[in-house]
């Protein structure tokens, strides 16, 4: 693509990155029959390209970003299937969280929008905040008829019932059972913690069986990717430079060999930190060195290997490739191997490249959009046959299990099951998951 910037706006090294993005791509349109909102609407300008034609514009002409420019830029999942469709190599993602960046800083939208990405970013991040707003939610409800669309829409979304906290979410350190393979620290998260506080302790419990021992850093929290995908830099640089310090330290103290990550999305943010400070001068080569350490808990564990399964297993799964997981970051194979490893019998809906319409708070901020593409995922998934959906994303499970005929439940979660550990909230009164063969529960026990 030929681009037309003026020298003096190619020493922002913001606009240079996207002018080197904007000239690798070739306009050749593959990117449009794997975007999930072009499938749904099929216009150009809600497809990958179109957006690169739009950026290129308002970068270009360093001008405010324009009502049709943010209405289709908001429309993106950052799904990111664009980038693994692309025979090109265009990064999107840094395009498009460079756009954000921009309709943030020169777009004044209406007034309920600012306050609802307002509220969900002073929130969301926050676990203490996020659990009192979910327990607001439910005194809520009792006014649902009386409130607006959109925060009747937030009230839907809400969990009818709140897990308690978890202690293991607390700064501290896991020994490994036996001789110590590895030491890790484990992001804990925000939301993650407050909806499904059982995938962290499944994590523990798994990484610990296996050997490793893990820590959960002092001065950790939030990876910042909720605040990113809104464009709001300052809050999610902060939020990486929080993590990156405590890690560090941790490191420091003890040794580090991985950053454990069970949310794949935050997974891509944490990968991507190296990127999004290298021009400060202060923290770019700790983020570096972090991003290079950082390891989805599949990825970690197909390196250490998966110990016999203790459990009966044989279920057939059907697992939901996150799209963070799959297109961010490129992991694809690992949780399928581990899954079969356990003795799960695993299959994929045809459509596994599309996004549920989970992304972050994209199913908060387009609810009609996010909905169309969870009824497509639920009908592919339960034409799968599965008794359980398997995926390595909160707001993947988060957004399937609202309607889903199946239960939904953490990868992780399944495979701590099958080695040992404690089985999942959501298959407690599930048949398949409730008859172990009595000799494999007896080793077991």
């Amino acid at each position: 693509m030929q681009t037309n910037f003026t020298l003096a706006q190619l020493a922002d090294p913001d606009v240079a990155e996207s002018e080197k993005i904007l000239r690798t791509c070739v306009h050749c349109g593959f990117c449009t029959a794997t975007c999930p909102t072009y499938v749904l609407l099929g216009d150009e300008l809600d497809s990958p390209r179109g957006r690169i034609y739009l950026i290129k514009e308002m970068l270009e002409q360093d001008r405010p970003a324009t009502a049709q420019t943010v209405k289709h830029i908001d429309r993106c999942l950052s799904c990111l299937s664009c980038m693994t469709t692309c025979p090109s190599g265009v990064h999107y993602m840094h395009l498009v969280d460079h756009a954000r960046t921009r309709i943030e800083e020169t777009y004044v939208r209406p007034w309920p929008e600012r306050m609802l990405r307002g509220l969900l970013a002073e929130v969301l991040p926050h676990p203490g905040r996020f659990r009192l707003a979910l327990l607001g939610a439910q005194i809520g409800r009792l006014f649902a008829a009386l409130l607006p669309g959109r925060l009747r829409t937030l009230l839907d979304m809400a969990p009818k019932h709140l897990p308690s906290p978890s202690p293991v979410d607390k700064p501290q350190i896991f020994a490994a059972q036996g001789p110590r393979r590895a030491r890790v620290a484990l992001l804990n998260g925000c939301a993650q913690q407050v909806l499904s506080p059982e995938i962290n302790e499944a994590t523990i419990r798994l990484l610990t069986r296996h050997g490793v021992e893990v820590v959960v850093s002092e001065g950790a929290g939030c990876c910042g990717a909720l605040v990113h995908h809104m464009g709001k830099e300052k809050p999610a640089h902060a939020a990486a430079k929080a993590n990156i310090a405590a890690w560090d330290r941790t490191r420091r103290d003890g040794g580090l060999d991985a950053v454990i990550i069970n949310a794949s999305g935050c997974g891509t943010t944490v990968k991507d930190y190296g990127f999004m400070l290298r021009e400060d001068a202060d923290w770019a080569d700790k983020a570096t060195e972090i991003s290079a350490m950082t390891k989805d808990i599949s990825e970690f564990m197909v390196e250490l290997g998966l110990r016999e399964p203790r459990r009966a297993t044989g279920q057939t799964i059907a697992y939901h490739a996150a799209c963070s997981l799959q297109h961010g970051q490129k992991v694809r194979s690992q949780p399928k191997i581990l899954l079969q490893a356990a003795g799960f019998a695993v299959r994929e809906p045809f459509d596994a490249h599309l996004c549920c319409g989970s992304a972050g708070t994209y199913n908060l901020l387009q609810p009609e959009l996010a909905r169309q593409l969870r009824e497509r995922k639920l009908e592919t998934l339960m034409d799968t046959g599965a008794v359980a959906v398997a995926s390595g994303n909160i707001g993947c499970l988060t957004q399937l299990a609202e309607e889903a005929g199946l239960p939904t439940v953490h990868t992780v979660s399944l495979l701590d099951w099958a080695t040992g550990g404690p089985l999942p909230q959501a298959l407690q009164d599930h048949p398949a998951f409730t008859a172990d063969a009595p000799a494999i529960q007896a080793a077991a026990e």
